[in-house]
């Protein structure tokens, strides 16, 4: 296979670099979870809002940002005429 037994530096050398793959693999599918976990998280967040908002009697109206967003729209054409 190209390796040399007889040489133990070799052998620590593929060794560590064998690990340290090993380790960095380990590290991407660990934020892999946490990511998945974080949006889980925000999915149950989303919902409880919109449970919140139907509670309140809102559930048809648009969300604080929208309501900025067309008022600068209503200013920008009241501006333009």
């Amino acid at each position: 296979d190209g390796h040399d037994a007889d040489d133990p530096k070799q052998s620590t050398g593929d060794m560590t670099i064998f690990v340290q793959n090993l380790l960095q693999q380990m590290l991407v599918f660990l934020n892999l979870g946490a990511l998945d976990e974080m949006g889980s998280r925000i999915d149950e967040l989303e919902q409880s809002i919109n449970d919140l908002r139907a509670e309140m009697g809102q559930e048809g109206s648009p969300s604080p940002s929208a309501n900025l967003k067309s008022q600068e729209e209503t200013k920008a054409a009241d501006d333009s005429g």
